[in-house]
């Protein structure tokens, strides 16, 4: 299986060997574009990131939203929300306050708000599936790499 944000809202879950859509949540971020999905390790569930400032939680099963993150704005780039390294948390940024916003993934509570240290926003967005540290690339043409437990 895999998995797509498209520029409808939608989001996708298509079956690897048949090429064939499988599940399609409509409308996942309203009518402003999904930037990101991922499936989570067991691929029960599917983290998208969209332009309406949200980062949702779907179950593949029914197609139901799980939990919904806000508290991070990103609606003019296209921004990814990734998990850490457990699913513990759940990281993404916020174009306007240039910070990486991180959630308690069961609680969706802000767990944390660090500055990027780039200049403007950043672009891109990636935490290791095995280790503690992720990298965020900046529209100042520079690559951040974060180390350490983020909580």
């Amino acid at each position: 299986m895999y998995v797509t944000a498209s520029k409808d809202g939608g989001v996708r879950i298509w079956d690897g060997v048949s090429a064939r859509c499988v599940r399609a949540i409509t409308g996942a971020h309203g009518s402003t574009e999904a930037t990101s999905a991922t499936f989570t390790k067991d691929q029960r569930y599917v983290l998208s990131c969209g332009k309406d400032s949200s980062v949702r939680l779907w179950e593949v099963g029914s197609g139901r939203q799980v939990k919904q993150y806000n508290g991070s704005q990103h609606s003019q780039i296209r921004c990814q929300a990734a998990f850490n390294q457990t699913e513990e948390f759940i990281l993404c940024i916020d174009e306007v306050t240039n910070e990486v916003v991180v959630w308690d993934a069961l609680t969706d509570d802000i767990a944390g708000r660090f500055p990027s240290n780039h200049v403007g926003a950043p672009r891109w967005l990636e935490h290791s599936p095995s280790e503690p540290c992720f990298v965020t690339c900046g529209t100042d043409r520079s690559v951040r790499f974060w180390r350490g437990s983020i909580m």
